[in-house]
């Protein structure tokens, strides 16, 4: 077999060599691919290199410029002139060929990392789709459309069983070790090991592995205990059978290696082996939520943008069933150490300028039709993923560190956010549960924004059957959820209703201006922002971002964030635009789109420090499992926050009619809060 393999890809590449020289096109098309036949003969000596070890060798500033020169095209200084941004391919061919040859661009543009693990079937399917759309070109001058199209389908239909069982035996299967690899044996203390990976690499990289450098090894295995303790915590307050997993999947950007050395030895002593798989690069593999896995820095974050609906190329009701039985043959194969895997643990990254998207109309987009394919795709999949990796037996842990792209005061505002994450959680959890034990009072909370935040807001809640044994909120410390710093509900969506504002908010990566979503009975009504000049582009960023192309979504999680001393740390640094979801959330309240903080697990009880089970576990689309789990799940979960210097009020309204403030103009007022303002004390 691999003799066979081999085979196929020399003659592939001895015709892509002849195509380098002279592509026997329609002149307009020659450019393309020929280039893109350069590009492959590059791969192909990329490869031998990486074979022979070369790149352990050679000097540093050699590996800067090679690093650059394989991401060279995409980055913003040339992307005007890329073909894979899909408006210079629709200026030079026209729309409907730009719109196929920037997809194919982009697919094999994903060759510089099969070269770097050395995947050469990976490689050579690659060389063959080229080989097939070129030689439709050569043989027709203008092949229709269709054809081609046709062409990438049948690429992706046919090797879906392959490639989504690379995606499933990255996450399970601890025998894929490339990146442990790297991290396990190269010397962590000579950045050149950065280079190793095949990701785009840059100064922030760099700069983040030296700072590490500096630091004792008491102090990284500090850092890796706090998120590695979290993991195990997560089982323990979950009442979930550890002993049971043997794996777990560390996932993380490129410069933290120190930590993930130090997660790594001791998960191995929780008796957990560590996977770690890169994100995604073929298409059919790619989660359209983004990254996911570990990566370097993003070359272009406008390019990954353009191309996030690149399936619409290609995506009928077919492929998805097509797509689906892969995806279950795949875990059927991994199903023992599917079973035995725990979970993600996930280290996010901070402080990179806020991407704002441009939008493009030469890129592609999911038909309506296809928008209700991909929905069904997702929430199928969801349950697929479920009955192999059991969600009641499963946990995570998150937490995220500065990089150097936040400015000056990079290393102050690391050793900040360390601070932050060791925060006492004993002294949260005492004051947390005087929160928890007002808002049980209540039937339901009322939220005001002010300083020109609109927000006004009435969430409901669970009636508590027996308050001296329930409770409706969740009293969060520093486990799963890293830092401390909240409490939270899932709302009963008939009468939470209302308007939710903020005036500027980074979600997923994204930002959002002016972004307001409209409730009623729990459910997304109306939604609208002003990141773009045309209302139509704004709407269809906000369904595609944050209700993933569903008409309409629930409120599921309404929390009161109380880590002031994160909202300190922003306000002194001022990087609020700049933290992550993860931080954010715990600096006001926050309300959850999508499903509920317990979705696939709402039948296991959860109790909080004090005892009490935590009813509020779902809602009443999450119920819809009992009968329909099709319409209880929507594979996504978006936080929002309103900061504290939005925020007016919050207040617990009781089924008498009094009512009792919690936060009034941004400060504690509760008695047994008082502590949380003292940090905005030291800011003010």
């Amino acid at each position: 077999m691999d003799e066979l393999l081999e085979e196929r890809y020399v003659l592939a590449m001895e015709r892509v060599t002849q195509i380098s020289q002279e592509a026997e096109t329609a002149p307009e098309f020659k450019e393309f691919f020929m280039r893109e036949a350069r590009f492959l003969l590059h791969m192909d000596e990329l490869r031998k290199l990486v074979r022979e070890s070369r790149f352990k060798e050679m000097p540093l500033i050699q590996l800067r410029e090679f690093n650059r020169g394989l991401y060279e095209e995409v980055l913003p200084e040339n992307y005007e002139t890329c073909y894979g941004n899909p408006a210079y391919a629709a200026k030079q061919f026209g729309k409907d060929y730009g719109q196929v040859l920037s997809v194919l661009y982009m697919e094999l543009r994903g060759m510089i990392v099969h070269a770097y693990e050395q995947r050469l079937w990976d490689m050579g399917i690659g060389l063959e789709l080229f080989l097939e759309i070129y030689h439709m070109f050569a043989a027709d001058g203008y092949p229709e459309v269709k054809y081609l199209k046709e062409s990438i389908y049948w690429y992706m239909s046919d090797y879906a069983d392959e490639l989504m069982q690379q995606n499933v035996d990255g996450v399970v299967d601890p025998s894929q070790q490339f990146a442990v690899d790297i991290i396990m044996e190269a010397d962590l203390t000579d950045v050149r090991y950065l280079y190793q990976f095949g990701e785009y690499i840059t100064e922030s990289e760099e700069k983040t592995a030296t700072f590490l450098n500096t630091l004792p090894a008491e102090e990284i295995d500090a850092m890796a205990r706090t998120y590695t303790e979290g993991y195990r915590i997560g089982f323990i307050a979950g009442n979930k059978p550890l002993e049971k997993k043997r794996t777990v999947n560390i996932r993380y950007i490129l410069g933290f290696e120190r930590i993930v050395r130090a997660a790594i030895r001791q998960f191995a002593d929780m008796g957990l082996q560590a996977t770690i798989y890169r994100t995604p690069v073929h298409i059919i593999q790619k989660n359209r939520k983004g990254r996911n896995g570990y990566y370097g820095a993003v070359p272009n974050p406008q390019f990954d943008f353009d191309h996030r609906n690149d399936a619409a190329l290609f995506m009928d009701k077919d492929f998805v069933q097509r797509k689906l039985r892969a995806l279950q043959n795949a875990y059927e194969n991994q199903k023992e150490k599917a079973a035995e895997h725990g979970g993600p643990a996930v280290m996010e990254i901070f402080g990179g300028r806020p991407f704002e998207p441009e939008a493009c109309k030469d890129a592609l987009s999911y038909s309506p039709e296809q928008q209700k394919i991909q929905v069904q795709y997702d929430l199928e999949a969801g349950q697929i993923v479920n009955r192999y990796i059991i969600g009641e037996e499963r946990s995570f842990t998150i937490i995220a560190y500065p990089v150097p792209e936040i400015g000056d005061h990079f290393e102050e505002i690391f050793r900040e956010t360390v601070k932050v994450n060791t925060l006492d959680y004993k002294k949260y959890q005492r004051i947390q549960q005087c929160i928890i034990d007002v808002l049980d009072q209540g039937s339901r909370a009322h939220i005001v924004g002010m300083n020109g935040n609109r927000t006004d807001l009435t969430v409901q809640f669970h009636e508590l059957q027996d308050a001296g044994k329930q409770t409706n909120f969740e009293n969060c410390v520093a486990d799963v959820n890293i830092p401390v710093g909240e409490v939270f509900t899932s709302p009963v969506l008939k009468g939470t209703e209302g308007l939710l504002h903020v005036s500027k908010v980074f979600l997923n990566e994204l930002n959002y201006v002016d972004l307001e979503i409209h409730v009623k009975d729990g459910m997304i009504q109306d939604y609208s922002c002003r990141n773009f000049d045309d209302e139509e582009a704004n709407l269809n960023y906000i369904k595609e971002n944050v209700l993933f192309n569903h008409e309409s979504i629930p409120m599921g999680e309404f929390a009161i964030g109380t880590n002031t001393t994160a909202y300190m740390m922003a306000k002194k640094y001022q990087i609020g635009d700049k933290l992550p979801i993860l931080i954010a959330e715990k600096m006001g309240p926050h309300f959850a789109f999508g499903d509920t903080c317990y979705s696939w697990q709402e039948d296991s009880p959860v109790y909080n420090p004090d005892g009490k089970e935590i009813i509020a576990r779902d809602n009443e689309t999450s119920l819809l499992r009992k009968t329909d789990v099709s319409k209880a799940y929507f594979g996504c979960h978006t936080d929002i926050t309103i900061p504290y210097d939005e925020l007016g009020l919050i207040e617990v309204e009781k089924p008498d009619g009094s009512k009792v403030e919690i936060i009034r103009n941004g400060r504690f007022v509760l008695e047994g809060t008082e502590e949380l303002n003292e940090p905005l004390d030291e800011y003010l």
